[in-house]
């Protein structure tokens, strides 16, 4: 039985938690347990969320001296639903304030949590609040949300509370997954980072990559409960105990430990690999008098996403890859030999549109779905984008890639711009 812990905060979209608590007591395997802030307080009674969810709301962490209400609470739920999440209670967050009960499970809780923003349009962009929205999401917490639209206050823009239909649907989706995960035994392969070919003890050639991505990536599925390894190339950053991971240095050393991983279901390739390697390695540190610097033989590395989408018996179900790209952002639906693949649209937001944020969306492919059709997008001025998924063959695959691009005045992507290079589905 799902166990749902709901922390009610100080904010008018308060008035929208019973719906929530409606959709989700239509599952009757549900449990729900309510925990009322006094800034929630203000606008919904706990008698109201007692009756709806038919148990005892908390308020106080000293209603129970007899016991550790706080630890109880925070063991007991599944998942924690701050609904509404308001810019205070970010705040409290992110500092690590706990200093009434809400606050005081959430620190003591070892439980995936949901935030649910809901809050002026510029308390929501103001940078302190990003600022710590970017702090929450390092600790490890969700987000959903906030929407665009018309606010309580009478403004427009982002900060409104997703509604009720989507909160449910996250909620659901959320523990539909952990049962898929847990039936299912998913094994999953990520690599990360770059790699270094060296071409003496001390000089090497590499890709420019922190890593986060890929790391990013793996947590996700770790998250999911999917049994998750992580291939490393050198980085500075600080992995999670909780990760299996497995650090190298050169691709081919990458390359080794992914056969070694094999099999899985899933390989997410999202490593900076060096694409060449000198063809000898000199084993003292090559004096910058030498002349045969100015001649440096290189060889192709081996391909590992090729290696793993083609060329084994034990390939992955879903296999992704990435490439990094300076130059016009070219898709291709399909090649012959299924390469690269495709399938969905790709929606451009404008928050600066005058008159208010627009969207607009190409389709992808189009309407004559032509084989080996390409979308180029040349020329592109600052926006946001966001690549969704479409319905293939062999059943529906949700997800998305999100970017931007920093200035007004570039003619096209630069720098570290990411766009999926290959997917391939079952």
């Amino acid at each position: 039985m799902p166990k749902i812990l709901l922390i009610v905060s100080g904010s008018v979209a308060a008035c929208k938690v019973p719906q929530v608590i409606s959709l989700l007591k239509e599952d009757p395997s549900v449990e729900l347990r309510c925990i009322l802030t006094s800034g929630g307080a203000r606008f919904i009674t706990a008698e109201t969320l007692a009756c709806l969810t038919g148990h005892k709301v908390y308020q106080d962490a000293f209603e129970s001296p007899e016991t550790y209400l706080h630890i109880e609470l925070a063991r007991w739920a599944d998942l924690i639903v701050v609904l509404p999440t308001t810019a205070n209670f970010m705040t409290k967050l992110s500092i690590g304030k706990a200093e009434d009960l809400a606050t005081t499970v959430l620190l003591a809780s070892n439980k995936d949590i949901l935030l649910v923003p809901a809050m002026n349009v510029r308390m929501w962009l103001h940078k302190a609040t990003q600022r710590n929205l970017k702090i929450l999401q390092d600790y490890g917490y969700d987000f959903i949300g906030p929407e665009q639209g018309e606010m309580a206050c009478g403004e427009y823009g982002e900060g409104k509370m997703s509604s009720p239909r989507q909160i449910y649907s996250y909620i659901k989706n959320y523990f539909n997954q952990k049962n898929l995960v847990k039936k299912k035994n998913f094994k999953a392969l990520v690599t990360t980072g770059p790699t270094r070919e060296y071409l003496d003890p001390v000089r090497y050639i590499s890709n420019e990559s922190s890593g986060k991505q890929g790391y990013e990536v793996a947590l996700a599925l770790k998250k999911l409960g999917i049994k998750t390894k992580l291939i490393a190339g050198p980085s500075n950053l600080i992995y999670s105990k909780d990760l299996k991971i497995k650090k190298i240095i050169s691709a081919k050393e990458m390359m080794n430990e992914v056969k070694k991983s094999l099999p899985v279901d899933i390989a997410v390739c999202a490593a900076a690999v060096s694409d060449f390697k000198p063809i000898s390695k000199s084993k003292n540190k090559i004096k910058k008098n030498t002349s045969s610097m100015n001649d440096i033989g290189l060889e192709k590395n081996p391909d590992i996403l090729d290696y793993l989408s083609k060329n084994n018996k034990a390939r992955p179900k879903i296999v992704v890859g990435f490439s990094a790209e300076t130059e016009n952002i070219i898709i291709k639906t399909a090649t012959t030999d299924n390469s690269v693949f495709f399938k969905g649209s790709l929606e451009h937001h404008d928050i600066d549109q005058a008159g208010g944020a627009v969207t607009t969306t190409t389709k992808f492919p189009n309407a004559s779905d032509v084989q080996n059709d390409v979308m180029t997008i040349s020329n592109p001025s600052a926006f946001d984008f966001k690549l969704v998924a479409d319905k293939t063959s062999a059943g529906v695959y949700a997800w998305y890639v999100m970017g931007s691009h920093s200035s007004d005045t570039a003619t096209t992507f630069q720098d570290n711009i990411l766009i999926i290079r290959h997917i391939i589905f079952l």
